[in-house]
């Protein structure tokens, strides 16, 4: 096989991307980045009046963007949301797994409805879509890019009451290094970016309740959301064909290794 030189496309003519959380902070980046290079891009969250804004943008600009409500504690509502996507676009070729929040809150003080909707919203949602995700892909004997958002926290554990956040992210890395071995004979590709602290809706809050974090930080700065454009498109670009079951930090030094 010939492959150019150098072999670093991000062009996603005739992809089909579905983004969750897509309303605000990375994925509504994460959206316009995809449509931006060709992909028509199906975004999903709550809050319809923000995907229909962010929908008349990327067409604004000569995208193709379909806002799909959903609420990524309902099963039913996921597996509907990639069944709109198809019926629309067709068959979802590239899903990134963005939709999550925070614990904010001690262990020890965590009433079971939190610890529930946290781990539902975490770590069941992203396992959830990329299973629907990959079956139509298969069923469709066709190539896959999964990215899942997980964070800096799956590897270090900041405190402040982010117990459960950090070992939620933890278990995206592994659902993302298990799903990669059982569908690399599929041609689907599954990986993930571990962002340190991005700009975003859970950063506000965040910062809300402990002040100016960047100031602890090397370089005393919050990332902005483009810097994570580079990763997003490499790993779902077509020259990362032999990339998965990674991870990839993105965390402007911010964390401890």
């Amino acid at each position: 096989m010939s492959y150019p030189l150098p072999n670093n496309s991000t062009d996603l003519s005739g992809q089909v991307a579905l983004v969750t959380g897509a309303s605000s902070g990375l994925g509504l980046r994460f959206a316009k980045v995809l449509a931006s290079q060709g992909a028509k891009v199906a975004i999903a969250a709550r809050r319809l009046d923000r995907l229909e804004a962010l929908a008349k943008e990327i067409e604004d600009a000569g995208g193709t963007a379909l806002p799909v409500q959903m609420d990524a504690t309902d099963a039913d509502q996921m597996v509907a949301a990639v069944a709109k996507a198809e019926e629309a676009l067709g068959t979802v070729t590239i899903l990134v797994n963005n939709a999550g929040i925070p614990d904010a809150q001690r262990a020890h003080k965590m009433d079971i409805e939190l610890i529930d909707r946290v781990l539902d919203i975490n770590v069941r949602a992203p396992f959830v879509l990329s299973c629907e995700v990959a079956r139509r892909l298969m069923a469709a004997d066709k190539p896959g890019r999964i990215v899942n958002i997980a964070s800096a926290a799956a590897y270090h554990y900041a405190g402040n009451g982010a117990a459960l956040y950090s070992v939620s992210k933890s278990a995206v890395v592994r659902i993302t290094e298990t799903l990669s071995v059982e569908w690399s004979r599929n041609h689907i590709n599954v990986n993930a970016i571990a962002p340190g602290a991005f700009e975003s809706e859970m950063m506000d809050g965040m910062l809300e309740r402990m002040g100016d974090i960047a100031q602890h930080f090397p370089r005393k700065r919050i990332g902005n959301p483009a810097q994570l454009d580079a990763a997003l498109l490499f790993l779902v670009g077509p020259s990362s064909d032999a990339v998965t079951g990674t991870c990839i930090r993105v965390d402007d030094g911010q964390g401890s290794r």
